[in-house]
């Protein structure tokens, strides 16, 4: 008889609880969650005026005294369930500053908008693939540098090579600038949207502090890391009335004048970092590589077309840290943690000068340490201003609120009052739990993928006038 592994008896182990067919409607629920979250409590909803019990629910009939709700993990490589989630949330959350929806007028769509790209500046050299099958770095009688290494690279390399991204020399690449410049990204942003306003006001004649009693700023903005391990920030720049979105722009509002102000700002805007006798005084400046292209209007031919733009976005939120040049998904605790960390010789060199710079006293306020998986960044991948469109929180709330009343049996509305007491009771799953989870997540996206390629199929049969009567 062939020994059953330890997880095979697990899932035996479930099959067999009475509760079972609830366990699998849980796992269904969270959409096969990879790490979900377990919750312990009640809810009971009462008629408001006469106290009356309408529904009530506790834990304690479910399998192990539990109910499983999704992690919310936006890296695709940590739960991809919840990733995707994520990524349609960002969706909606982006286009709806767009195109409209989700309480957002779509007359946003008739806007100055901009899809503008704000690169990091050069830190030094390092391999690169091109495109159009031109060489790395070719010069003619380079030589070599300082650390006797080559300045030149005259090989032509693929964008999968594990040597894109990565210094020439990296006794010559200055580490401290690139953890540096990305502990101040934030900062930078400020004061780019600050001087955005400020260039704008000044080419329609307006004293900077009248720009809010004539028109509002808005965008919606996510940092990318490059190969070079460097944060690129791809933003959509937004031009209302004063009060948001639900007021018209004036008509010298155009997007002309908006490309101009981005362009100026981002040229101008300087952050310096704290002085250390380590490295001196740095002015931090975005990179000279700008793009901004205005966005497709309505019924427009010219520009980026906006659900294009709002899916890249979408997209690149769920990448997790294996997936780009941005660290670890995890915190590092020690130093011997960068050394155990699965990451380039460059990613590490970052992590490492984060690691030592973090305890210079004059370093203190940047956290460098607490930040050093993500080389230095801080903050989340994905922000926006205010009034740009509609929150997350939003987006979760309506959808919590549509399933409660799918469900049968359970009211809701402005007559009801509701009481609820939960606590967190664990997370993750048995290895026969994973491996049943497993199943129903690739069940999902296989049902996903077969619905997508019939809805292609019915737009290739509609453009070539199958099953459309004459």
């Amino acid at each position: 008889m062939r020994h059953l592994s330890a997880v095979d008896q697990d899932v035996i182990r479930l099959a067999q609880d009475p509760l079972f067919p609830r366990f699998l409607d849980q796992i269904t629920a969270t959409g096969g969650c990879a790490h979900p979250v377990h919750l312990s409590g009640s809810t009971t909803t009462r008629d408001a005026a006469t106290g009356e019990v309408l529904h009530h629910y506790d834990t304690r009939t479910e399998p192990g005294e539990r109910l499983s709700v999704r992690c919310r993990n936006r890296r695709a490589t940590v739960c991809a369930p919840c990733s995707r989630l994520h990524a349609g949330d960002t969706f909606h959350l982006v286009r709806a500053g767009l195109t409209g929806g989700k309480n957002i007028p779509v007359q946003v769509r008739e806007r100055p908008r901009l899809f503008a790209t704000l690169t990091a500046p050069s830190f030094g050299s390092v391999h690169r693939a091109t495109t159009d099958g031109q060489r790395c770095r070719p010069r003619r009688n380079a030589g070599t540098c300082e650390h006797n290494r080559p300045v030149s690279c005259g090989a032509v390399h693929d964008a999968t090579e594990s040597v894109v991204g990565q210094p020439l020399c990296a006794g010559c690449y200055d580490y401290p600038a690139h953890v540096l410049w990305h502990a101040h990204v934030g900062q930078l942003w400020d004061r780019f949207t600050r001087t955005t306003r400020r260039c704008i006001a000044s080419a329609v004649g307006l004293a900077q502090t009248r720009f809010r009693d004539h028109a509002r700023l808005s965008f919606a903005k996510v940092a990318e890391y490059q190969k070079r391990a460097a944060v690129h920030v791809h933003a959509v720049v937004r031009l209302d009335g004063p009060n948001g979105p639900h007021t018209p722009p004036p008509t010298w509002a155009t997007p002309e004048l908006l490309t101009h102000a981005v362009r100026d700002a981002a040229l101008s805007v300087l952050v310096r970092s704290p002085y250390s006798p380590a490295v001196g005084e740095l002015a931090l400046r975005w990179g000279t590589e700008l793009d901004a292209r205005p966005l497709r209007a309505f019924g427009d031919t010219d520009g980026l077309a906006d659900d294009a733009v709002a899916a890249y976005v979408a997209k690149y939120v769920t990448k997790g840290a294996s997936d780009t040049a941005a660290g670890t998904d995890y915190r590092l605790l020690t130093c011997d943690d960068i050394d155990a960390a699965a990451v380039s010789p460059h990613i590490r060199t970052l992590m490492r000068t984060c690691w030592h710079l973090g305890d210079l006293p004059e370093y203190a306020p940047l956290r460098l340490r607490p930040w050093a998986h993500t080389l230095g960044h801080r903050g989340h991948i994905l922000t926006k201003s205010r009034a740009y469109s509609t929150t997350y929180t939003a987006l979760r709330t309506q959808r919590a609120e549509h399933q409660r009343s799918a469900e049968a049996g359970t009211p809701d509305g402005p007559g009801v009052a509701t009481d609820s007491h939960w606590r967190y009771v664990g997370s993750g799953h048995t290895p026969g739990a994973a491996l049943i989870a497993a199943g129903i997540a690739e069940d999902h996206a296989q049902s996903r993928q077969l619905y997508k390629e019939a809805r292609q199929g019915q737009e290739w049969a509609k453009t070539h006038g199958w099953g459309v009567e004459p």
